[in-house]
Formats: structure tokens, C-alpha cells, sequence
């Protein structure tokens, strides 16, 4: 479990509130109890990592609101609402915007602990891939201007001597700059830069 994860739970019920830090304490989750969605705005960024348990109505602002506010704000931890009967459609929306899922009252506490974990694990794999995609921009930044247009030229799938032929260089300089291409961005082969390189903000628009 990563150092700095932990499970929100906002709920202004405080009877609500203790019941579910219990719970969740007792199963080895890393868990902080809040009592309205401007404490937990004030206490969550970006870099945090966890998931959130989030009572669909909530004082100050509802649910979809919160969501919002916090998409705003660059928090993209996955949420889990919690909802009474007659709050399912506004989690139903919840979820349509992005919300991992929705639990209705009275729900099983272990089918409750077993979805925190999915959202811890969803929420890890997420983090991993965004410092994979942050490295690749690092390692993009380390290519000069003519290597670019040869990795660019690879994207788009053109073959060594149309490559040359567009730069008016020869077959054997391009060959020199897709070498050093792979080795700056540290693939192992040109499939693998590719899959590297469209992963990352900059270059996603060309999977469209």
C-alpha cells in the first residue's frame, strides 16, 4: 500500500462517520473521517492518493457537485458514493460522470471494503502510469530538433528512405537518428517507442 494513500469518508452524519472509519480502520485501511465537503476540499490535491467514500447528500453541496469541484481542482482519486433509496438517481449521474460506483443503505460492509480496495488498487495503477507518462515527456525533451521529425516520421509509420527522402538527408543518417531516438527515449525497439511516446499529453492527439 502506498505511503501517503488514504480512503476519505464524508458523510454529516456523524454516527455515519464513526461507523465507517471503524470498519475500515479494523480492515488495515488508512482511513480520515470528514463532516462536510469544504473540509475535505481544503484537505485534498492533486498528489493525493486514495479514494474517496462520499455520501451523495451532502450539507453545502451535493454529491455531483463535490465531483465537480473536485475534477476542478485536478483530484482525480476514484469515488465511491454512498446513497439512499431515493438519492440513486443523482448516483447513477454520479457515476455517468466518472464515480467508480455507488452503494445503497443498508449495504454489506464487506462488499463496501471490497470496493475501497478496488479503488485503492484503480487508483495506484493510475498514479504508476502517470509517473511513467511524466518520464517519457522528461525523456522527450532530450531530443533535438531533427531527431523530433525522425520520431514524428515514425509515428506516422513512414519507412527509412521516406523519411530521408522528406529531410534530404540520407538513409543512413536517419537509421543514426532513430537509433538514438530509441536510446534517449529508452525503448527497446520502435513498437515500444511508439506505445511510449502516444501514451504522453503531447503526443495523444495522434491516436485520433
Amino acid at each position: 500500500m502506498a505511503h501517503d494513500e488514504k480512503v476519505f469518508v464524508v458523510d454529516d452524519d456523524e454516527d455515519v462517520r464513526e461507523a465507517l472509519g471503524l470498519l475500515l480502520h479494523t480492515a488495515g485501511l488508512p482511513v480520515v473521517t470528514l463532516d462536510s465537503p469544504g473540509a475535505l476540499l481544503q484537505r485534498v490535491g492533486p498528489e493525493q492518493g486514495g479514494c474517496l467514500v462520499l455520501d451523495v447528500r451532502l450539507p453545502g453541496m451535493n454529491g455531483l457537485e463535490l465531483q465537480r469541484a473536485l475534477g476542478e481542482r485536478g483530484v482525480r482519486m476514484p469515488i465511491l458514493f454512498i446513497t439512499g433509496h431515493g438519492d440513486i438517481p443523482m448516483a447513477v449521474r454520479a457515476v455517468n460522470a466518472g464515480a467508480l460506483d455507488f452503494l445503497e443503505k443498508p449495504f454489506d460492509n464487506e462488499v463496501l471494503l471490497a470496493r475501497v480496495r478496488d479503488a485503492l488498487a484503480q487508483d495506484r495503477e493510475a498514479r504508476v502510469h502517470a509517473a511513467e507518462r511524466i518520464a517519457v515527456e522528461r525523456r522527450l525533451e532530450r531530443l533535438t530538433d531533427r531527431e523530433r521529425e525522425v520520431m514524428e516520421a515514425m509515428l506516422a509509420g513512414k519507412l527509412n528512405k521516406v523519411i530521408a527522402h522528406e529531410l534530404g538527408v540520407s538513409v543512413r543518417t536517419v537509421e543514426v537518428h532513430r537509433a538514438r531516438v530509441l536510446e534517449k527515449l529508452e525503448a527497446h525497439n520502435a513498437p515500444e517507442m511508439v506505445r511510449l511516446v502516444l501514451s504522453t499529453p503531447t503526443y495523444r492527439h495522434w491516436l485520433l
